[in-house]
């Protein structure tokens, strides 16, 4: 299950247009993010082969097919939904650990690189419209708004789904690196695993977690691009 947690830019009711024009910014990395999210997981389940998420239709970046209707109803109104789990069988799969493993990291990897990829275009347009007349249009500022939550979003994806808490991917590849199965904790902890990260949600534990990963990570992949584009603008 991809859980989307985006309390850490958390939209407000105070000012309803307000609201509704920061959604109508978010919705572009909501879409995206989870889409390649969900897609990766069955790809890769898919190309290691097991069938079941082609025969689900989840083999596709349309993103109907990723979206459960409660949980974007709740990610519209509180900041924190999910989307619909890819369905695997890892009977399917040659080595059921390694392909297992393979297929939990898919997902964080898709959203690391879609984020490194859009920040290359962010920083494109920033540095085309720097002390120009686009940054301060209408346009180049709620562009370069979508962009910047593309790119936060997807971060916001990785690193919530690298917590290791079941059922998120997190704990999925500890469970295969490190043989977790074998352990009798590892059922108990499975199967209270929403509970148990739901709390910590409320806590706020999560947050500060990612808070300053994401504050690291988002300047830095805009950094990573300059010299190149630097260079061949």
């Amino acid at each position: 299950m991809v859980m989307v947690y985006y309390a850490t830019r958390g939209g407000s009711f105070r000012n309803p247009l307000d609201w509704v024009f920061d959604l109508a910014m978010r919705v572009p990395g909501i879409l995206i993010g989870v889409s390649v999210h969900e897609f990766a997981h069955a790809k890769m389940a898919d190309a290691l082969g097991d069938p079941t998420p082609r025969m689900q239709g989840r083999v596709t970046l349309n993103p109907a097919r990723h979206f459960d209707l409660i949980g974007l109803i709740s990610l519209v109104i509180i900041g924190f939904g999910w989307g619909k789990p890819v369905m695997i069988s890892p009977r399917n799969f040659q080595n059921i650990r390694r392909d297992s493993f393979l297929v939990s990291v898919a997902g964080v990897a898709t959203n690391f690189v879609v984020a490194a990829l859009f920040s290359g275009i962010y920083e494109y347009f920033w540095m085309r419209a720097y002390a120009s007349a686009f940054w301060a249009s209408s346009f180049g500022g709620n562009l370069m708004i979508i962009l910047q939550n593309v790119i936060w979003l997807n971060l916001v994806l990785m690193i919530f789904n690298l917590l290791p808490v079941p059922p998120l991917d997190g704990f999925n590849m500890l469970t295969e690196i490190f043989n977790l199965r074998r352990y009798g904790f590892w059922y108990s902890l499975y199967n209270h695993g929403f509970p148990i990260l739901m709390v910590l949600i409320l806590l706020g534990v999560t947050g500060r977690i990612m808070t300053p990963a994401l504050s690291a990570i988002f300047p830095a992949l805009l950094r990573l691009w300059y010299p190149l584009l630097s260079v061949l603008m």
